[in-house]
């Protein structure tokens, strides 16, 4: 195992380290030297302490978390291609072709009546502690830029509130909440707000209660967690909510109903109970029945979001997105995350995002040469930044329509919910004090959006909505800047030739020509 490759034994996200960090085994990550009498920092250290809890990465609800790893193969082994001469989608004016004038504004659905302002959606957090704790920002945030946000899996049996007769869900106070939060955060019909459902938010009928008790009209069907091929966890520490997780039908670990465990809990011995889901098991019988319950349900929209599963199951996810005329397809690269999942599996699991990308480009393209119905695209996998939303949209076109994000926008977020409370307790650390010491001086977008809400709504927000709605401005700046140069005035005219290759390795797995071969036709006319 080459060690710039793979980071093992020792990380931030279990909370261990070598003792000899400057000399480790490059296959076990262990210490050259492990010495009798270590305290066990490392991993295996901890393990033989406290067992199955490091297999997570910690401290669990305050944190998110996604592989460090280092794949051959990433979006920075492509470059963005420039151009000198004229433009596409708008006059070739050097007063007309500027950067504010790129169209970032896209439509999906089988209507075309979903828009969003940007080509971006939040894909999906649920019940884990640190979407719901972010949710206010999340939610206004996504709302008043006008980008979709999907409400992750669990969050109804998860909800202590929730009520269910014969094993169905009949109200909830958590789902509301989120589904409202969005709703009246709105501008002008953009953006749009999804619930996700995995094996028990199925069983519990979480997307029919949505749909014809809270008006969604997006719901998404999910194969795994995300990017991983597993069911989601979370952590447990109150024995009664673990005992209700039991009885509504999920895994709990250890048994909270058993009176051994019980008595190990009350004295100490162990402070968490773990709740996981269950894995899915996709036929294509099942999910075309699934596919029609869900549209007599009411569902207007139906998504599908599948993960870094083998190229056989991206097929499969491929052909009934087509099949059974879904709208929007969203395929997540290995590696990404934003609760808790085992951390050797984020790092070592499934196909990573340019190869699973690729794949998805090459099949799309099989079935629109046939003419075959395409549901829109997105790409999931660590993006974080305009450029590499650039790559992902370039690197699927004409396919790809938006690309998804999470732990970025729950970052975004959380520095803006942690700025506010700085702000109302007169403690704003120096690095920000700089800029001010209130919320207009900290903000740049809040003088804009002050006058565009008017004083009244402005003083409602949450600090954590104007933290993302400034990362999202600076993304939309930042990306029609990037198609501004490639002379690309709207989203639908980008392509594949935006980019090129940096390494021959590059180029044969994506397709993307190698830089010294961009252009050459175009070269041999222009020299004569």
């Amino acid at each position: 195992m080459n060690p710039s490759i793979s980071k093992t034994n020792a990380s931030a996200a279990t909370l261990t380290k070598n003792r000899t960090e400057g000399s480790v085994v490059p296959t076990s990550g262990m210490c050259v030297t492990c010495v009798d009498g270590c305290i066990g920092m490392c991993e295996v250290g901890k393990s033989a302490y406290r067992g199955h809890e490091v297999i997570y990465p910690q401290p669990f609800g305050v944190i998110t978390s996604a592989a460090e790893k280092h794949v051959p193969l990433s979006y920075a082994n492509f470059n963005i291609m420039g151009t000198a001469a004229g433009a596409h989608g708008i006059e070739a004016d050097s007063d007309k072709a500027i950067f504010p004038s790129v169209n970032l504004e896209v439509t999906i659905g089988h209507d075309k009546k979903i828009k969003f302002r940007y080509p971006w959606i939040i894909p999906g957090i649920g019940s884990t502690n640190v979407a719901k704790n972010n949710w206010e920002g999340l939610a206004i945030g996504s709302a008043l830029a006008g980008t979709g946000l999907t409400i992750g899996e669990n969050v109804v049996g998860m909800d202590p509130k929730s009520v269910f007769k014969k094993g169905r869900v009949v109200d909830t106070a958590d789902l509301k909440r989120r589904v409202q939060l969005y709703k009246d955060n709105q501008r002008d019909g953009y953006g749009a707000i999804v619930v996700q459902a995995n094996v028990e938010d199925s069983r519990l009928g979480v997307l029919e209660y949505a749909v014809e008790k809270l008006g969604v009209q997006c719901v998404e069907m999910k194969w795994g967690q995300g990017a991983k091929d597993i069911g989601g966890e979370v952590k447990i520490d109150d024995l009664k909510k673990a005992q209700t997780l039991y009885e509504r039908g999920y895994i709990v670990l250890p048994d909270p109903t058993d009176p051994n465990v019980i008595a190990a809990f009350e004295r100490g011995a162990f402070k968490e109970f773990e709740r996981h889901s269950r894995v899915g098991m996709v036929t294509e019988e099942g999910f075309a029945q699934r596919v029609d319950e869900l549209r007599k349900a009411g569902a207007k929209y139906i998504f599908l979001k599948t993960g870094a599963y083998r190229p056989a199951d991206l097929a499969r996810a491929v052909i009934f997105a087509s099949r059974y005329k879904l709208d929007l397809l969203t395929v997540d690269g290995a590696g990404g995350g934003t609760g808790m999942s085992p951390w050797r599996m984020m790092n070592e699991w499934g196909v990573p995002p340019v190869e699973l990308h690729t794949l998805t480009y090459q099949y799309f393209k099989r079935l629109a040469d046939r003419g075959d119905y395409l549901p829109a695209l997105a790409f999931a996998g660590g993006f974080a930044f305009e450029d590499q939303i650039f790559k992902g949209l370039a690197m699927g076109a004409p396919f790809v329509k938006m690309i998804g994000m999470a732990r970025a926008p729950i970052a975004a977020a959380m520095v803006g919910k942690t700025i506010g409370n700085a702000i109302k307790s007169g403690e704003v650390p120096v690095y920000v004090a700089r800029f001010g010491d209130s919320i207009e001086d900290i903000f740049v977008t809040a003088t804009s959006l002050k006058r565009e809400l008017g004083d009244a709504e402005f003083e409602k927000l949450p600090p954590g909505a104007i933290g993302l709605y400034t990362y999202y401005e600076r993304l939309a700046q930042g990306l029609r800047q990037l198609m501004a140069g490639s002379r690309r005035f709207s989203l639908g005219l980008m392509s594949r030739n935006d980019l090129a290759a940096l390494t021959r390795d590059a180029a044969d797995i994506s397709g993307i020509q190698h830089i010294m071969d961009v252009d050459q036709g175009e070269v041999e006319r222009i020299l004569g």
